[in-house]
């Protein structure tokens, strides 16, 4: 990694339990976490922003966030968010065939229309080469509300930023997702 972490006592105690939490969730605390945490308000900041994006009611659902993240990760070459994204994708999914296939979703049958909506969306978001065209908010308001728009929006655009944070700072994989092939040199970026 191009930042050095600190050893978890050495953080400040009220990000302590975030950790503690991370953890027991993953069996390890989390590398971009340690990194994020050498600057406690950005932590507390950006956690607070996730667990609001990936909460129980939200209006994009668990497989669809996991699904956004997984791709906006190969886009952005970041390799410790494609591995613990592609892990919570086979888990929300119930296998890894979905996060198998992402990366050339545009040439698999196993995702929904809503699915090719959604992942149409985010790489139109992600890409600085593309925009969003009236047509495919059309396409994507079949699906969502307002409110869902700007929620599905919203976690694109912090995908991007975790994304891009880890992958400047070469934040590695942590083991969660072993796939059998590595979804960015295969991805179609």
């Amino acid at each position: 990694m191009r930042v050095a972490v600190k050893e978890t006592s050495q953080y400040p105690w009220f990000i302590r339990p975030f950790f503690w939490k991370q953890k027991r969730k993953y069996g390890v605390v989390l590398q971009p976490g340690l990194v994020w945490a050498r600057v406690p308000k950005l932590f507390a900041s950006v956690a607070i922003l996730y667990g609001a994006l990936d909460r129980k009611s939200s209006p994009v659902d668990p497989v669809l966030r996991s699904l956004v993240t997984v791709r906006v990760s190969q886009i952005n070459w970041c390799h410790f968010c494609v591995d613990i994204n592609a892990s919570t994708l086979a888990k929300r999914a119930g296998s890894l065939e979905k996060a198998e296939q992402v990366a050339q979703w545009k040439d698999s049958q196993l995702f929904s229309e809503k699915e090719r909506v959604v992942l149409e969306y985010t790489e139109a978001v992600t890409f600085s080469d593309q925009q969003v065209t009236e047509e495919l908010m059309l396409q994507l308001k079949c699906f969502f509300d307002d409110d869902g728009v700007v929620e599905l929006t919203g976690l694109i655009a912090f995908q991007n930023l975790s994304s891009k944070f880890n992958s400047a700072l070469d934040v590695p994989a942590q083991g969660f997702c072993k796939l059998p092939f590595d979804p960015i040199s295969d991805s179609q970026v």
